[in-house]
């Protein structure tokens, strides 16, 4: 009785100092783009605490520097006093606590940036992407805790994927969320307004779905499709791993696409996008990001998760995790009868005439393009078409043969969903981590039972031109090289204010050969004044060797270059179906028809 009645005050005591952890956010003031923020921090043991804001968001691989939109960080004690608060570096804080039990930190954070991975608030909603808004204690990421959201008074509905403690009245208070660790509290963005709502089940899921902004969508078309594209999506891991999922959903006049999450996701598209031609666009970026839920939160290089905030976090497997995700979101609107066989067909076509087409395409092969996003692919240059190629679409086209590889060697029996399933099952649910890059290539090849290093090195670490003929060939599709060459003069130009603008030159090409640079003004031709329309109607007409002269402009100093047109070869390739039914049946079975 005695040792009973220790350990219950021992464990009484024990919980009286536990670290505990609450935020809570407000917006008095939506029209100056503020949020408000308090940390507040009870049971921390050190007499320092650093805070920090992360310098990235996950799925978005950019520094882009939070810090910069954060005001004066201050903070108090129990009693209310200010503590002395020292910047450290460019996202960090220092606060000296000394005995204090409690610290209350509090910053505001300037937020008019609408994108997917950017806050923003004004008066007609705020957004908040957690890892620009939230800061967090170092060393105590794992933190469980609870949020606070309190918005403007004008502000009727919060949506979120957290936990939600208790719902306010109309307004009339705090919206209350649990998160178990500063990543998921990050992991799940918040919609504040007065967002259209609605739900529908699929999967055995609950999924809300949160509008902000007019549009030309019908709620009830948009529970049957997006139902639809779940329920495709799950068959391909044949379990969905989440209790409920959250989409918010952005109508806006440039749509910026999507960002992924665990069990929530949000996409900014055109306000008009939900009929016509443009909604097939709308279901594949659903599918995208939905897909992303298996394929890089679940099924992912073991770089991503946890993360470090403070600086990039490489990994040569964006090819994987965006490109096989760009492969799904055609291929699931395929099998869900969205999109038509001779329609998925010429999209796949038109990314190989992409990705091959390209310069850049033969000098960075795509596990640099995977390493390289923090540097090249989110800050383009004017010579990046010459230099980079994009993870999505060479993924993509890699996705495609690696499925038709396996299609063969299994007779239609096994897919690339069979391997992902592997890779989910082993690494997420049995060892409950992402994979190394070796360990992709290992799991791969065990799964085909063939040595993968020639392909690795050719075409994922190297610049070849993929094995299309001898691939394809194997689901009844022969593939033609159609690119021949041709007469080209290789800059893009632009109208600017009457001007015409050299905007691009390909590598190699007459104009780099005769001295043109980008951004240069072009302001005649062979001695006479010409407009952008003249200009490329003129050099499009010339033969290979033909010769002419340009009057430019650059830094205001007036040049003469002559030009002489060169022949440009740019691969291209065509698909045909053939006739062998052995071939066909493999094909139907890639495209799900049988």
């Amino acid at each position: 009785m005695r040792l009973t009645i220790f350990c219950f005050t021992f464990l009484i005591c024990g919980l009286s100092t536990a670290q505990k952890m609450t935020y809570s956010v407000s917006m008095p003031k939506p029209q100056n783009h503020y949020f408000h923020v308090e940390m507040q921090l009870s049971g921390f043991k050190e007499k320092e605490l650093m805070v920090k804001m992360p310098v990235w968001a996950p799925g978005s691989y950019l520094v882009r520097e939070f810090a910069k939109n954060v005001d004066l960080v201050k903070a108090f004690d129990e009693n209310g006093k200010a503590l002395k608060v020292n910047k450290k570096t460019k996202n960090a804080w220092s606060i000296d606590k000394g005995a204090s039990s409690l610290v209350k930190v509090v910053y505001d954070v300037y937020s008019f940036e609408l994108s997917v991975r950017t806050s923003f608030l004004d008066l007609t909603h705020g957004f908040i992407s957690g890892s620009g808004v939230f800061m967090y204690v170092d060393g105590h990421k794992d933190l469980s805790g609870e949020l606070s959201v309190v918005p403007f008074k004008d502000f009727k509905k919060v949506s979120t994927a957290l936990m939600p403690v208790s719902e306010s009245v109309a307004g009339d208070g705090a919206f209350k969320f649990t998160f178990n660790d500063y990543d998921q509290l990050v992991d799940c963005p918040i919609e504040i307004g007065n967002q259209e709502i609605f739900h529908f089940m699929a999967a055995g899921v609950d999924h809300t779905v949160a509008i902000y902004g007019e549009g030309n969508y019908d709620i009830n078309v948009l529970k049957k499709d997006m139902a639809h594209i779940v329920e495709t999506a799950t068959s391909v891991i044949g379990e969905n791993p989440n209790k409920n999922y959250t989409f918010i959903i952005h109508n806006v006049v440039d749509g910026q696409g999507g960002l992924e999450h665990t069990n929530s996701c949000t996409l900014s598209v055109n306000r008009w996008t939900y009929q016509g031609g443009e909604y097939a666009g709308f279901l594949s970026l659903v599918a995208h990001e939905y897909f992303h839920l298996w394929n890089v939160k679940r099924i992912r290089p073991i770089e991503l998760g946890p993360f470090n905030y403070d600086e990039e976090n490489y990994t040569s497997l964006l090819w994987v995790m965006e490109g096989f995700t760009s492969y799904y979101d055609e291929l699931l609107l395929v099998r869900a009868g969205y999109t038509s066989e001779s329609e998925y067909l010429q999209k796949i076509q038109s990314t190989i005439n992409y990705v091959e087409g390209s310069v850049g395409a033969r000098v960075q092969p795509v596990a640099h393009a995977s390493f390289d996003a923090w540097i090249k692919a989110y800050r383009p240059t004017e010579n990046s078409s010459n230099t980079t190629m994009t993870y999505y679409s060479r993924g993509q086209m890699l996705a495609a043969i690696l499925d038709v590889m396996i299609i063969s060697k299994y007779k239609g029996q096994k897919c690339l969903d069979h391997f992902l399933q592997q890779l989910y099952n082993k690494f997420y649910k049995g060892l409950k981590r992402g994979f190394s890059e070796q360990e992709f290539q290992d799991e791969l090849e065990a799964f085909l039972g063939e040595d993968m290093d020639d392909f690795f090195q050719k075409y994922v670490f190297g610049t070849e031109v993929a094995p299309l003929q001898e691939t394809f060939k194997k689901v009844g599709l022969q593939v033609e090289e159609t690119g021949v060459a041709r007469p080209s003069f290789g800059a893009s130009l632009r109208q600017d204010g009457g001007k015409v603008i050299v905007r691009g030159i390909r590598a190699g090409s007459a104009a780099e050969q005769a001295g043109i640079s980008v951004n240069d003004e072009i302001i005649g031709c062979n001695g006479y004044r010409i407009d952008q329309g003249a200009l490329e109607q003129f050099t499009g007409g010339l033969n290979t060797g033909d010769k002419f002269s340009l009057l430019i402009s650059r830094d205001e100093v007036l040049m003469n270059l002559s030009v002489a047109i060169t022949d440009y070869f740019k691969p291209q390739f065509t698909f045909k179906k053939t006739s062998d039914m052995q071939c066909e049946k493999l094909r139907n079975y890639w495209l799900r028809k049988i």
